[in-house]
């Protein structure tokens, strides 16, 4: 029998480039592509715009986005959004946080983000989850997980409480975990290839020639957003107080 599915409140922090928006879309779409067919039925709040839930009892668990800002910016958003994110840690509510959601989540509970020393991540990196693999992650990863990056700032102080999950090289801290409610990672399994393409091709200069072609190169590896969903779908569904 199919499980119920779950009312998960979308805290969209940002937007994709708007040129790539009508074909590739947005968070939202992006999201329910990923999570929709796991049996997550997803309600975004534009929290960069200033819609923010006001029941927080309706929703099953939580899903924060990407963001092109950088978390420490002193914007009155980001700082009701860390207000948000510090009232579901202490509810133990169920949590998945991405990219600027991984970021920012850390540095609401006491942890430190900066820009990485080796400068932007793009394209395919391949993850290394350390451990014995948690009970949500099943299938469990058969060495390296492939996931698109798409970040220059990165989280280099964990909050109290929080244990590594998985590291790169470039990204020592790309995934943690915070009790049995918290799964934050750092890259994007919710963007394709074709989003990574995209989102390189315009930020070249910023990114740099020698990271955007590595990045480019990189597009044409299989990814594991498969896997990774269903690890989302299921810590979701499964993490209790």
């Amino acid at each position: 029998m199919p499980e119920t599915p779950l009312r998960i409140g979308l805290i969209q922090c940002g937007h994709v480039h708007p040129d790539l928006v009508p074909t590739l879309g947005d968070y939202p779409e992006l999201f329910a592509d990923l999570l929709g067919p796991h049996g997550i039925d997803l309600t975004t709040f534009d929290v960069d715009h200033g819609r923010f839930p006001d029941d927080l009892s309706r929703f099953d668990g939580w899903v924060i986005t990407g963001s092109a800002n950088s978390a420490y910016e002193d914007l009155p958003w980001i700082h009701q959004t860390e207000d948000l994110l510090r009232t579901l840690v202490a509810d133990e509510a169920p949590m998945v946080a991405v990219c600027f959601g991984h970021q920012l989540l850390a540095q609401a509970l006491g942890g430190q983000v900066a820009r990485s020393p080796d400068g932007w991540g793009a394209g395919v990196h391949r993850y290394e989850f350390t451990g014995a693999p948690l009970p949500w992650m099943d299938p469990a990863p058969a060495g390296e997980v492939r996931i698109i990056a798409s970040h220059q700032d990165q989280v280099v102080a964990l909050p109290q409480d929080a244990v590594v999950i998985a590291r790169t090289a470039h990204c020592p801290i790309a995934a943690y975990t915070i009790g049995s409610s918290v799964f934050a990672i750092q890259p994007h399994p919710e963007f394709t290839a074709a989003l990574s393409q995209g989102l390189v091709e315009r930020r070249r200069e910023r990114i740099g020639p020698e990271v955007s072609d590595a990045a480019l190169a990189s597009l044409g590896e299989p990814l594991d957003r498969d896997l990774v969903a269903g690890w989302m779908a299921r810590f979701l569904r499964h993490a209790r107080p």
